[in-house]
């Protein structure tokens, strides 16, 4: 029996850790992996149209999962394509491993055809990036860079030069492995004591959350009680902290609505919990800020702050909340509240009359019917654009929902593939792409891979023939909107060719039922609606002059375009909150 290759190990290791799956492209230095997972028969090679789209797809299965993804791609311009995705991965706290093949070992240095120095391009965008040069060191790298990738909840590269990868293997070293689950990070005493004697002195706490209060929604609700303190989020924070809250003020930054900015105006403490805000011109200047986090390199690098906690959000609440004292009368929470609701309903009255008969549709009537239909434990994929706009605004989180979008990279094309990892990932979990014609255009060959994988992703264009985030920022900058304007293309007819089912909608009578038609059909399904270009524009109180740059202008805007369900969860809210 032949002796295993380096290659053989590598999909060995992959299989002990749980990987089902490698996202990528085959050739030439990357076959001798692809044939070792042929050979395997357990793992399998996922076919894609684009390496891009493999590091995308491996992101969301590891956000969705919470354990290691697999991507690969052959070397030179074939890694090269990987950059895009694994930034978004990186950024974004996916556990993904990639397999970056090299050109042949001998010829490293040489100006050899295809060369590229992988471990150099993927530097910034990864923890961890080295080359095998040897069957002992590739046993070695392969270890550290997936227990790196696991512990660190990132990107690492491991570029291996093919003819390396068709070497004998040489015993690995012992595998220790890293929990899927980190330790509880709890944070020093004395400095939960210091910010337990901060919050009793401050009359106007707010709390601002983000994406590190995931698993600590009961935790956070009890601290708003405690303090009669008014709650408000990231966009990644969303899914994780606006449904069964009763002290939620709407969103702050770009896409922001409701009340967040105001409560955070008036409050005397703002207390950050596991968010990497990058927006700092939201953030108060002359206000008292705590932050907490469980990294601790986060903290401060957004805001001065009056105190750094360095610990998992539940953690420092459950040692928090027994040492708070003072008695709160609600008024400061209840104004902002009243301020919520009132500011939402103002909004919602704009896009609620004869909207079902206006044509171009308007993407948020689309947006809202969508996100009716959806199953309760839909995932949604959001393009980076309107489509962020679209899904901050009137998906409903429910504790079971996930949205996945470029939060912190803001690439383009985003959507389909993350979609496809969520598929692939989650058989028999509905899965929608919210997708914009200029994403979508960006990486349309991953038509084809879903069309060859059968997978059941709805992908539901909002094609307004406009790249409308970009002619906004010309809009508010002064400038005339120059190369926003794109070609009228029936994607529709687009996915017919490829193989998927689709229907094009022009008409906004027949949203519901052809969305629902869509949801309800297993397998792939495209829908193609027309929206209107010009869905987002500036109110007319506020004029360019009022404005000072994009950053602060597009928050006001949003506001004058609708928020779906939240208005009624604001009513209820004010109604219901003790005082």
């Amino acid at each position: 029996m032949a002796k295993p290759t380096v290659a053989d190990q590598l999909i060995a290791h992959l299989k002990s850790l749980g990987v089902q799956r490698v996202y990528g492209l085959v050739g030439d230095s990357l076959n001798p992996v692809t044939d070792a997972i042929r050979r395997d028969g357990d793992i399998s090679f996922f076919a894609v149209h684009n390496e891009e789209a493999a590091a995308f797809a491996a992101a969301a299965e590891s956000r969705l999962t919470g354990r290691l993804a697999v991507c690969a791609a052959s070397c030179g311009p074939g890694n090269t394509h990987l950059v895009q995705g694994l930034y978004d991965a990186n950024r974004g706290g996916a556990k993904v491993l990639a397999i970056a093949s090299h050109i042949p070992s001998p010829q490293i240095g040489t100006y050899f055809f295809q060369a590229t120095h992988p471990e150099q391009l993927f530097a910034e965008c990864s923890h961890y990036a080295e080359v095998a040069n040897s069957p002992r060191q590739a046993a070695r790298i392969l270890h550290i860079a997936t227990q790196t990738a696991i512990a660190r909840s990132g990107v690492c590269v491991l570029v291996l030069p093919g003819d390396v990868a068709e070497e004998p293997a040489v015993d690995a070293p012992a595998l220790g492995h890293t929990s899927e689950r980190p330790p509880r990070h709890v944070p020093d005493p004395e400095v939960v004591t210091e910010l337990a004697r901060l919050l009793d002195r401050a009359k106007k706490p707010m709390l601002f959350v983000g994406a590190g209060v995931r698993g600590a929604h009961d935790q956070v609700m009890a601290l708003a009680e405690a303090l009669q303190a008014p709650v408000g989020h990231a966009l990644g924070g969303k899914e994780w902290i606006q449904f069964d809250n009763p002290y939620d003020v709407g969103m702050s930054g770009l896409l922001g609505y409701g009340a967040c900015a105001e409560a955070m105006d008036q409050a005397d403490l703002v207390l950050l919990l596991g968010t990497d805000f990058p927006y700092d011109q939201f953030l108060p200047k002359d206000t008292v800020i705590v932050q907490v986090d469980r990294y601790g390199e986060r903290l401060g690098r957004r805001a001065k702050l009056s105190l750094a906690v360095e610990g998992d959000v539940d953690a420092t609440i459950d040692a928090l909340l027994p040492m708070l004292g003072r008695e709160r009368d609600g008024r400061y929470l209840h104004r902002m509240l009243k301020e919520h609701a009132s500011t939402l309903d103002k909004v919602v009255k704009a896009y609620t009359h004869d909207v079902d008969t206006m044509v171009p549709i308007h993407p948020e009537y689309l947006a809202s019917i969508l996100d009716d239909l959806a199953s309760d434990d839909a995932v949604f994929t959001v393009d980076t654009g309107m489509c962020n706009v679209w899904a901050a605004r009137y998906l409903t989180p429910n504790g079971r929902r996930r949205v996945l979008g470029s939060w912190h990279h803001g690439t383009m094309a985003n959507a389909l593939p993350h979609a496809i990892g969520a598929a692939a990932s989650q058989p028999g979990r509905q899965v929608i792409s919210m997708s914009g014609d200029g994403g979508l255009s960006m990486l349309m060959g991953e038509l084809v891979t879903v069309a060859e994988h059968r997978l059941d992703v709805k992908i539901v264009v909002f094609n307004n023939s406009t790249l409308g985030m970009v002619k906004l920022e010309m809009l508010v900058d002064g400038l005339p909107d120059y190369g926003t304007d794109r070609a009228h293309v029936d994607y529709a007819a687009i996915a017919q060719g490829c193989g998927i089912p689709s229907l094009r909608i022009t008409d906004p009578k027949a949203i519901r039922e052809g969305l629902g038609r869509a949801l309800a059909t297993p397998g792939p399904v495209l829908v193609d609606v027309v929206t209107d270009p010009n869905a987002l524009s500036i109110p007319p109180e506020i004029t360019l002059e009022q404005v000072t740059g994009f950053a602060s202008a597009a928050t006001k805007t949003v506001l004058d375009g609708g928020v779906g369900k939240m208005v009624e969860m604001a009513r209820a809210n004010l109604r219901n909150i003790p005082r």
